[in-house]
C-alpha cells in the first residue's frame, strides 16, 4: 500500500567525481562502482542508502534505500556513505565535489555518458537533445520524493508544492558559476535546466506544473501531450515514461509520489537536509490550510509563480517579490519582500518551531539566513562585494580552485561553507 502524506520521504544527493590535484571532471564511476560491490551493476544497495550512476560517467548518486519513515538522522547516513566513497575513491587519486555544477567544465569537450546498463535510455536523450551540455551533463541535485494516497492527498500536496517551488531557489541556489566565469544567476543550474528540452517545449513546460490536481487531469494535460510530443523522435518508444516529464515537479503515479526537483545541491548532507527540512515544514503548513484554504492555493497562476522563479534563479534571497496575493499564501501581508525576508518568516513561523528540528539542522538554517545561500557565500569567497570584480567574465584561477577546493573539503568533513573561510 502507497503512504500517505509526509508517512515517508525519498531523498537523492547527486555528486561529481573529480580529480584530487585539479579538481577536473573525472569519468570514472563505472569504475568506482565496480570496484565497490564486485561487479558492475546501475545500482548498489548499501544498508539505508543505494548508490547508483546517472547519465554522465563523472556523476553518482546516493539516494535513501526506499522511502525512509523520518528525516531525522538522514544526514548522518549520508555523511556516514560521503566518507565511505573518498575512502573508495583515495586510490584512484579521486574525490568528491559538491555544489549544482562544475564551475569549469567544458561539457562539448568532457562529456562521457553513462555507457552500460540504461545507454539506451541516455543514448536516446542525447540523439534528440543534444546532452553534451551545461543543463545535461553539469548539474547536481538534491531531489525530494513526498508520497500521496489517494486523488484528494495528490491534489493538495501539488497544489502546495507549485506555490512553493518559486523561492526554493532563494534558500538552494548554488550554482553561481560555470565556464570559469561568474554568470550574472545565483542558480545557473536552473537557468540551464529551463533549457534542457526546449526542442519539445511540453516536456519541461514552464517548469513550475501546471494547476492540475487528479492524476486524470495530469494524464490529460501534462503526460499525454509530452508523450505525443515525443512520439515521433522516439518510435522505440524508449523515452514513454514518467521521468520524461522534466518540470520542477513531477508526479510519480507508479510509486504514488511527488518528486521535487529544482534543489541545488549543498556543500554538505547537513546544509541538505536542513534545506529538506525547511521545505517539508512549510509544506506541511501549506496542504494543512495554515494560511490559505485549499481552493485558494488551486488557483495560483503558472504565470505568476513562474516570474518568481525566474527571479529567484536570479538574485536567490535578494530577490524582490512584488506579488502580494502570493505572499498572502504564507501569511505575509505586504506588497512587497524580498525571498530573503519571507524565508526569515518561514523559518522563524514553521521550521524553528518543529520538533524534528536538529541542533545540526538549525545551526545550518542559521547560516543560510544570515550568510545567504551557497551561492552568495561562493561570491563572494571568489569575487568578494565589490560588483566590478564580480562582473569580471573570468575569475582567477588559482582562488577559483582553492575556493572549490575548500568545498570539496566541506563535503568530505560534513560542515558548512563560509566565505571568510
Amino acid at each position: 500500500m502507497t503512504l500517505q502524506l509526509f508517512e515517508g520521504f525519498g531523498v537523492e544527493l547527486e555528486y561529481m567525481l573529480v580529480d584530487t590535484e585539479r579538481l577536473n571532471v573525472l569519468p570514472i564511476v563505472d569504475r568506482l562502482i565496480e570496484e565497490v560491490a564486485g561487479t558492475l551493476v546501475p545500482e548498489f544497495e548499501r544498508g539505508d542508502l543505494c548508490w547508483s550512476n546517472e547519465l554522465v560517467n563523472h556523476v553518482i548518486e546516493l539516494k535513501t534505500n526506499g522511502p525512509a519513515p523520518t528525516l531525522r538522522g538522514l544526514d548522518a547516513t549520508f555523511a556516514r556513505d560521503v566518507m565511505a566513497l573518498h575512502k573508495a575513491l583515495r586510490p584512484m587519486d579521486a574525490r568528491l565535489m559538491p555544489t549544482a555544477a562544475h564551475p569549469w567544465m567544458d561539457p562539448l569537450k568532457e562529456t562521457k555518458l553513462w555507457p552500460h546498463e540504461l545507454g539506451a535510455v541516455y543514448a536516446a536523450f542525447d540523439r534528440i537533445f543534444g546532452t553534451r551540455g551545461h543543463g545535461w551533463a553539469n548539474l547536481q541535485s538534491t531531489h525530494l520524493n513526498l508520497p500521496f494516497r489517494g486523488d484528494a492527498e495528490f491534489g493538495r500536496l501539488h497544489a502546495a508544492i507549485r506555490i512553493l517551488l518559486p523561492i526554493i531557489p532563494a534558500l538552494a541556489a548554488s550554482s553561481p558559476i560555470l565556464d570559469g566565469r561568474l554568470m550574472g544567476l545565483m542558480d545557473g543550474r536552473m537557468h540551464f535546466y529551463r533549457q534542457n528540452q526546449k526542442k519539445i517545449p511540453s516536456i519541461t513546460g514552464k517548469v513550475i506544473p501546471e494547476p492540475v490536481y487528479t492524476p486524470a487531469e495530469y494524464h490529460e494535460k501534462i503526460l499525454g501531450p509530452m508523450y505525443a510530443a515525443i512520439a515521433p523522435h522516439d518510435p522505440e518508444e524508449i523515452l514513454q515514461d514518467e521521468w520524461l516529464n522534466a518540470r520542477g515537479a513531477i508526479a510519480r503515479f507508479d510509486y504514488g509520489s511527488i518528486e521535487i526537483r529544482i534543489i541545488d545541491i549543498q556543500e554538505c548532507p547537513t546544509a541538505d537536509l536542513a534545506i529538506v527540512h525547511a521545505l517539508v515544514c512549510v509544506l506541511r503548513a501549506l496542504v494543512s490550510e495554515r494560511w490559505q484554504p485549499l481552493a485558494r492555493q488551486m488557483r495560483a497562476d503558472t504565470d505568476a509563480l513562474n516570474a518568481i522563479l525566474l527571479s529567484t534563479t536570479k538574485d536567490a534571497e535578494r530577490a524582490v517579490i512584488h506579488d502580494d496575493g502570493y505572499l498572502e499564501a504564507f501569511g505575509l501581508r505586504a506588497k512587497t519582500v524580498t525571498a530573503g525576508e519571507l524565508w526569515h518568516h518561514l523559518v522563524e513561523t514553521v521550521v524553528a518551531p518543529s520538533p524534528d528540528l536538529s541542533n545540526a539542522w538549525a545551526s545550518a538554517t542559521k547560516t543560510l539566513l544570515e550568510e545567504g545561500p551557497l551561492a552568495r557565500r561562493i561570491v563572494r569567497a571568489v569575487a568578494g562585494d565589490n560588483p566590478g570584480l564580480q562582473a569580471k567574465l573570468h575569475l582567477d584561477e588559482a582562488t577559483l580552485h582553492g575556493v572549490y577546493a575548500k568545498l570539496c573539503d566541506c563535503l568530505r568533513d560534513n560542515r558548512m561553507f563560509h566565505a571568510s573561510a
